[in-house]
C-alpha cells in the first residue's frame, strides 16, 4: 500500500503532475516516481504524448507509477501499447516506434524513501493499521507531502538508473473476430478462446489440462 495524500500542490512545477494525482486518486510517491520516469522517457526518446501507438512502454509492475505513466505518455492499457511483465520492479522500458531508441528506466536502490525520512515507517504502520490520532494522520500526510515535493525536484540521474537498451518492438495492438463461447455465450475475442471436443470455450470455461504431478 503507498503513502497517501489528497491531490494538491507538490507537482505544481511539472505541468501534468496534478492530473496525474486526480486520475489516479491521491499523490504518493509511487505516483511522483512513475511522472518522473515518464518526464525522462519524453524527453530522452524526443517523444511527445502517444496519440496512437508511437510510443510504447513495458511495466515491470502494477504499482502507482504506472498510472502516472499512463497521464504523460499515453500508453495506456486500452490502447494496447502498455505492456506489464509481473517482475516486482519500478522498472519501466520506453520505446518510441518512430526511431526505434529504446530506454529502460528503474528507480535507483540509493534513492530511499525510508533514509529521506527514518521516522516515517513506524508512523506509515500506525497510519495502514487503522491505530494513528488525527493529529499522527495529519503529520503523516505533511511527511508524505514532504517526500513527494523531493521526488519531483531531484535529478532524474538521482531517482533512476537510466540507460538506453536494444528492444524488440511489440506488435501493434491488433482487432479481433469475437466468437461465442459454446458453454456461457459470452462474445470472446478468437485470440482468447480453447478448443474443447471441436467448440470454442472461452479460458474461464476451459478445462485445465496438466500432466505435471
Amino acid at each position: 500500500m503507498c503513502n497517501t495524500i489528497p491531490p494538491g500542490t507538490p507537482g505544481e512545477a511539472h505541468d501534468r503532475f496534478a492530473e496525474a494525482a486526480a486520475f489516479h486518486g491521491h499523490v504518493c510517491p509511487g505516483l511522483a516516481t512513475g511522472y518522473r520516469a515518464a518526464e525522462v522517457a519524453l524527453a530522452r526518446l524526443r517523444s511527445g504524448r502517444s496519440e496512437d501507438e508511437e510510443l510504447v512502454t513495458i511495466a515491470e509492475t502494477d504499482a502507482c507509477g504506472v498510472d502516472g505513466i499512463q497521464v504523460l505518455t499515453g500508453c495506456t492499457a486500452g490502447k494496447g501499447n502498455l505492456l506489464f511483465k509481473d517482475h516486482g520492479k519500478h522498472a519501466f522500458t520506453f520505446i518510441n516506434r518512430n526511431t526505434g531508441a529504446a530506454i529502460r528506466v528503474v528507480s535507483n536502490p540509493s534513492f530511499n524513501i525510508d533514509s529521506l525520512d527514518p521516522d516515517l515507517a513506524p508512523l506509515r504502520a500506525r497510519v495502514m493499521q487503522g491505530l494513528a490520532t488525527d493529529a499522527e494522520h495529519a503529520e503523516f500526510h505533511e511527511r508524505t507531502r514532504r517526500i513527494v515535493e523531493a521526488i519531483m525536484k531531484a535529478p532524474a540521474e538521482q531517482l533512476f538508473i537510466i540507460r538506453e537498451v536494444d528492444a524488440e518492438i511489440p506488435e501493434r495492438a491488433r482487432i479481433f473476430r469475437s466468437v461465442p463461447c459454446a458453454k456461457c455465450g459470452e462474445m470472446t475475442a478468437e485470440s482468447r478462446v480453447r478448443v474443447e471436443d471441436g467448440k470454442f470455450v472461452c479460458y474461464a470455461c476451459s478445462r485445465e489440462y496438466s500432466r505435471h504431478l
